[in-house]
């Protein structure tokens, strides 16, 4: 029975059944002794399946069931995989104890000259760019990637290339980074011979990596890899959560907020269970941000409080809802400390759009000049839209707070440009606020009134209620109806990459949706303006200048 057991179980664990894979070298286990192969099989597949403590002790004894048959490779390699997962679980000591047994192990056999060396490397090197020393952990990394190319170990190969790319952006070399990002990702999505605990921490990296750069477009394309990768694997668990939280900054910064609070609130864990796993704390704070922009600000607070419980930093959300609740002081000492705390060009990234519109709030111009100045330097090193609106929003917003009014306009509507053909309403609705300002300054009301009334369609569309409060503070005249056909935003997006030429399938890829969302928005918009046809559409969407 048992020996039928091993055999079901590993035709499981070949399916990706991670679950009852497990399930079965469990049972197995109970009616005899599992050999190595089997014990490392199954410490996998339960650690795949988000089964920790069965994991770590079906690896634990894997480890010494291949040192009693002098398998000095098994041994090594289970130390490796389960001093990795101990240490993303947040157990660096327990984590670096099994990495000295795998050293233990070499010293043991004296063995000097293998492959482990180079996952030996690769530890040191991670650990020294977590410690802040990413030049010191490419110079280790580059020993551990000769290594990999000389043994042909392509799990070396991917996880010492992975940590380079992530050295370089911490390093400041972020395109050099990325493009190392680039190379592995395309590895873990074309090989077969990559464990799947090392493609799923590359493809959390890499998108990461995306995310801290603020590059949208890769990040929209190794999201929808991890996703597939995900979908492939129904049982699959350490790797989902990241993947959800991933899709969830992307559906927020193309306007689809909704879509976005269902994708991260599948990550929030239930009422009472303990606040853990790598995706909670930037989950949390992805709850926080979107409840603050809702207006929601007991919602939102206590969503960043949770998230700093896990060691995830609140800001800048924490001191922009204290900017909007009124306590600018309060904003701009948070603000200022984060900053402060903070010196990977990445990191500081993140932070700038916040500070300069706090600091406009605090009459500190200065800070907010330091600010825009660096946002700018980031735009023209390394490009990319996000960078780019981001540069131009904070300084056409500086040039409006020092009363240059003219010389605003024209930044103002370049960052609107860049932040509508990104595809990210919310941030180009905020700066036709800042553009109806500039011509209230300069005495133009009524092109001041037309961009009020575009941005107000949009907030009402995503539901930002404190923006809609500030339209209407602006306001002099009643609101006017929405878009043309009674179009919805999410209606408005569709249609404008209809009119571009875009089949189905191009536009479930650009905005993120299945092509079976995107038949039913094309059907309602067909329905809403009494057309037909995809050209009678884009013709529409001409005609009343929604492209």
């Amino acid at each position: 029975m048992a020996e039928d057991l091993c055999e079901r179980a590993g035709q499981a664990f070949s399916d990706r059944a991670w679950s009852e894979a497990a399930d079965l070298f469990g049972a197995a286990d109970a009616q005899g002794s599992l050999e190595a192969h089997e014990l490392e099989c199954w410490g996998l597949a339960a650690y795949l399946a988000g089964r920790d403590a069965e994991s770590d002790a079906a690896r634990e004894r894997a480890h010494y069931a291949y040192l009693e048959q002098g398998d000095v490779d098994g041994a090594a390699r289970v130390a490796f995989w389960l001093c990795l997962a101990l240490r993303l679980r947040g157990e660096p000591v327990r984590g670096n104890g099994w990495m000295q047994c795998l050293q233990r192990v070499l010293e043991d056999n004296a063995i000097t000259d293998s492959v482990w060396q180079g996952y030996v490397l690769t530890h040191a090197g991670m650990g020294a760019l977590f410690g802040g020393d990413p030049r010191g952990a490419i110079e280790l990394l580059d020993r551990a990637i000769a290594i990999s190319d000389r043994f042909g170990d392509p799990n070396l190969g991917v996880l010492a290339r992975n940590g380079r790319g992530q050295s370089l952006i911490s390093a400041g070399d972020v395109l050099d980074g990325l493009a190392q990002l680039d190379e592995v990702m395309v590895a873990v999505t074309t090989s077969d011979q990559i464990s799947p605990q090392a493609v799923g921490l590359v493809y959390c990296a890499g998108i990461n990596a995306c995310r801290d750069t603020l590059d949208l477009q890769r990040g929209r394309e190794w999201t929808q890899a991890l996703s597939r990768w995900c979908s492939a694997q129904p049982e699959l668990v350490p790797y989902r959560g990241q993947c959800l939280v991933h899709r969830a900054e992307i559906l927020q910064l193309l306007g689809f907020w909704p879509d976005a609070m269902s994708e991260v609130q599948k990550v929030h864990p239930a009422p009472g269970d303990p606040l853990s796993g790598a995706a909670t704390g930037t989950a949390l704070y992805q709850l926080g941000e979107l409840h603050r922009l809702r207006g929601e600000p007991a919602e939102a607070e206590a969503a960043y409080r949770e998230a700093s419980r896990t060691g995830q930093d609140p800001q800048p959300g924490l001191a922009l809802l204290r900017l909007e609740q009124g306590q600018v002081a309060a904003a701009f000492a948070a603000i200022r400390r984060a900053l402060d705390e903070v010196h990977r060009p990445v990191d500081r990234l993140r932070l700038l759009p916040a500070v300069v519109e706090i600091a406009l709030a605090a009459h500190e111009l200065d800070v907010a000049e330091q600010a825009a100045a660096e946002l700018e330097n980031a735009a023209a090193e390394l490009g990319q839209p996000l960078r780019e609106g981001a540069a131009l929003h904070a300084r056409g917003a500086l040039q409006l707070a020092s009363k240059q009014a003219r010389a605003a306009l024209p930044t103002l509507r370049q960052a609107w440009s860049v932040w509508q053909n990104a595809g990210v309403p919310y941030e180009a609705a905020r700066v036709r606020v800042l553009i109806a300002s500039a011509c209230r300054e300069v005495g133009d009301d009524d092109s001041a009134e037309i961009e009020l009334d575009a941005a107000r369609w949009v907030f009402e569309q995503l539901g930002a209620a404190p923006d809609l409060r500030r339209v209407a503070e602006l306001a002099k005249k009643p609101a006017k109806a929405g878009a043309p056909g009674g179009l919805t935003l999410r209606e408005v997006e569709v249609l404008r990459t209809v009119a571009s030429g875009s089949t189905n399938r191009a536009i479930a890829t650009e905005l993120f949706l299945s092509e079976k969302t995107v038949a039913r928005h094309v059907a309602n918009i067909f329905t809403k303006l009494e057309v037909s046809t995809r050209a009678a559409a884009t013709a529409f969407a001409y005609e009343n200048n929604l492209v």
